[in-house]
């Protein structure tokens, strides 16, 4: 591994765990604008109307720049759009609708917690793919961060009412879908490039999430209070456009099994928004589970970094998450 690779990947595991830090945003926005009888579909579909029009023109410019440098022709091609707009359904419509429609029956911490399987199912399911073994530092990594995640769960599900066994489903199917999008965006991010696979994904996802709400609402439920609109801003911005760049490039530069396990990263910054914003409870039980999640997130991280530094006889162990 050269010098100037080693620097490169540890800003990739940066820019996945800044990525993952905005993008836990969103549950405690959607929590917000519930209060301010926002619904699901119609927050939804404010996020994609204030999102698109970001990724649209920095798709159009990623696109001339990737033309450029392909020597005038093309990056794209009818059956590789396809393939990034169905990526895209799957990343965020349905692990988006799924994770929304879930946040009305459970805690911004608990979603937060259901959606961090999403690592086990990209590692799980790549292994599969590829047909390998996973490492057992890996499975280390991922027992301690789940036995945090345990912990804070055995917890929280005494508190939650009835309907916790609904809204963990929704967001147990919105982990899924995302640990899908993220396999099958890696070989797409390498063709096209990070910012014109992420503009055109995010686009076809608006465009289905517009066609729900047309179907399921009236159009004047988008009129909205000055406060509601503030949220819909920020969920379009804050916890869309930004994160969504930031994790394409970090799946690119360390691929999507140690993105998934930065993901682990979030946890920590949803229970300390979701307890100064919301007023949401932490217990000794919150502390003890977040601090075994950090440390398995630093121990994946320190094992996939020493992994990067094997010769180049040992690809097969550079290939485990």
């Amino acid at each position: 591994m050269s010098t100037s690779a080693a620097p490169n990947r540890l800003l990739g595991y940066f820019i996945g765990a800044l990525g993952a830090s905005f993008f836990s945003t969103k549950g405690i926005v959607i929590k917000l604008a519930l209060l301010e009888n926002v619904d699901a579909v119609t927050t939804l579909t404010w996020r994609m109307i204030i999102a698109v029009p970001f990724f649209a023109v920095i798709g159009y410019f990623g696109y001339r720049k990737q033309k450029a440098a392909n020597g005038g022709k093309s990056v794209l091609n009818w059956r590789t759009t396809a393939k990034i707009c169905t990526v895209g359904l799957i990343g965020y419509y349905v692990a988006s609708y799924l994770d929304f429609a879930g946040l009305n029956y459970i805690s911004a911490q608990f979603d937060r917690l259901i959606l961090l399987t999403y690592p086990i199912f990209v590692v799980v399911i790549g292994a599969l793919w590829q047909r390998r073994k996973i490492s057992a530092a890996a499975m280390i990594a991922l027992g301690v961060s789940y036995g945090g995640l345990a912990i804070i769960f055995a917890h929280d599900i005494q508190l939650e009412g009835q309907n916790t066994v609904i809204g963990a489903l929704l967001v147990l199917g919105a982990a899924l879908a995302f640990a899908i999008y993220q396999l099958l965006a890696k070989p797409l991010i390498d063709q096209v490039g990070a910012r014109l696979f992420t503009s055109i994904a995010m686009s076809a996802a608006g465009g289905m999430v517009i066609i729900h709400f047309l179907a399921t609402h009236e159009f004047a439920d988008l009129i909205l209070s000055q406060k509601a609109m503030w949220l819909m801003l920020a969920i379009g911005t804050i916890s869309t456009v930004a994160p969504a760049y930031l994790i394409a490039i970090s799946i690119g530069m360390v691929g999507p099994e140690p993105t998934a396990v930065l993901g682990n990263v979030s946890t920590i910054v949803t229970i300390v928004l979701a307890i100064t914003i919301l007023g949401e409870p932490f217990s000794l039980y919150h502390g003890f589970g977040a601090a075994l999640v950090l440390c398995g997130v630093l121990l994946f991280t320190h094992m996939d970094h020493r992994a990067q530094k094997l010769p180049a006889g040992a690809a097969q162990l550079k290939k485990q998450p």
